[in-house]
């Protein structure tokens, strides 16, 4: 996974933001995190979903496996992080957001990107959305 994340994460960045292939035509965002635990840094491509001028939906389906990626615990750990949106990085702050919210927001996104329905019928558990909220 990571040298595919590596290949995606060096696309992303030769082209002010936007790749071939699965994500093409995608919001795409590239999210730095720490580790909970070692604190090492890392940065993990995914789609997300605009939710006005100063914050982002990400969505943590990890392709509809039965546990979530390391980048939520990441987040939930060490809230405080950053993202690459085109050619721009952006400090944000996570949450895990509400119920409630949660399914309009996963409702919307899973509607235009039906892979997202997909990951959902593959999984029991109800997969995370993280708000990102521009910091400051």
């Amino acid at each position: 996974m990571s040298e595919w994340n590596d290949k995606i994460i060096a696309e992303f960045r030769a082209n002010g933001g936007r790749v071939g292939g699965q994500f093409e035509g995608a919001p795409l965002l590239l999210l730095h995190t720490a580790g909970a635990k070692s604190g090492a840094r890392r940065v993990s491509p995914m789609m997300y979903r605009a939710l006005g001028d100063d914050s982002w939906a990400v969505f943590a389906s990890k392709a509809g496996a039965d546990t979530n990626p390391d980048w939520y615990h990441n987040l939930v750990a060490n809230p405080a992080v950053s993202v690459e949106i085109g050619t721009e990085t952006i400090d944000v702050t996570a949450r895990v957001a509400g119920a409630d919210e949660r399914q309009a927001i996963f409702d919307a996104h899973k509607a235009k990107y039906t892979g997202f329905a997909d990951y959902e019928k593959k999984t029991s558990r109800v997969i995370p959305v993280v708000i990102l909220h521009r910091a400051g």
